[in-house]
């Protein structure tokens, strides 16, 4: 008995002193994506910061791309926490735009990451499968607020066209909301996206920078957009 507690202690003790170099990995990966960028990292220039010996690393990141894909699946789950936390209040608009902020947040405390999911797409590299799960908890988040309550959209628009409809009529998520309000919330995730990109790249400069009053003006108007009333309880 004790023979196999001691085992199963020192097994916990290497799970444990892989997973904190594992974490040294990635939090110096993150400050090389600071500096240099996503197309300049290396496994080797990590490992070289760490005083690591290349070999070394491959244990734990088989190549860039795999260490791309744990940052990229870390900073999804990271923006995906602010938003599944940041969805409280009394109605589904005050969720909305408390989401809205949370996520603006994020993005401007993390603006490497957010380039890094958001941004250019990285030469060479392919997001594997692996990142669909924390890619979605975001949108899922705004698309669980639209289905907590009766929708009414400032205004009608268009008819979706044949070919979006039948994309949308065919999408596996968010099944119990209509496509025209899945839709809805489409456009109101890329503007939403649209705006944070203008604002960490300087393309506000000269128009509403900063954009503090804009961004919670146009939050008001996707909420808006979506069909999510003002002064309504969800009680």
């Amino acid at each position: 008995m004790l023979y196999t507690e001691g085992m199963n202690a020192g097994r916990t003790a290497r799970d444990r002193a892989r997973a904190e170099l594992t974490q040294e990995i990635k939090n110096e990966a993150r400050r090389q994506l600071a500096v240099d960028g996503a197309q300049k990292l290396s496994l080797r220039s990590v490992a070289r910061a760490l005083g690591m010996v290349s070999s070394a690393i491959y244990r734990y990141f088989p190549s860039r791309d795999d260490l791309l894909t744990a940052l990229i699946i870390d900073a999804y789950n990271a923006v995906g926490d602010a938003a599944e936390q940041a969805a409280v209040g009394e109605t589904p608009r005050e969720k909305w735009i408390a989401v809205y902020h949370a996520v603006r947040e994020w993005a401007r405390a993390n603006p490497h990451e957010y380039a890094l999911i958001y941004g250019s797409p990285i030469p060479g590299y392919q997001a594997p499968q692996d990142t669909v799960v924390a890619a979605a908890r975001a949108p899922l988040a705004l698309l669980g607020i639209l289905g907590e309550g009766e929708l009414k959209p400032a205004f009608a628009g268009p008819p979706l066209p044949k070919g979006l409809a039948a994309q949308l009529d065919a999408r596996e998520f968010a099944r119990e909301l209509s496509s025209e309000t899945v839709n809805r919330a489409i456009v109101a995730w890329s503007q939403l996206f649209g705006m944070l990109t203008f604002e960490l790249f300087g393309q506000f400069v000269g128009s509403v920078d900063p954009a503090d009053e804009f961004f919670a003006h146009a939050a008001e108007q996707m909420a808006d957009f979506v069909g999510l009333t003002r002064n309504v309880s969800n009680r």
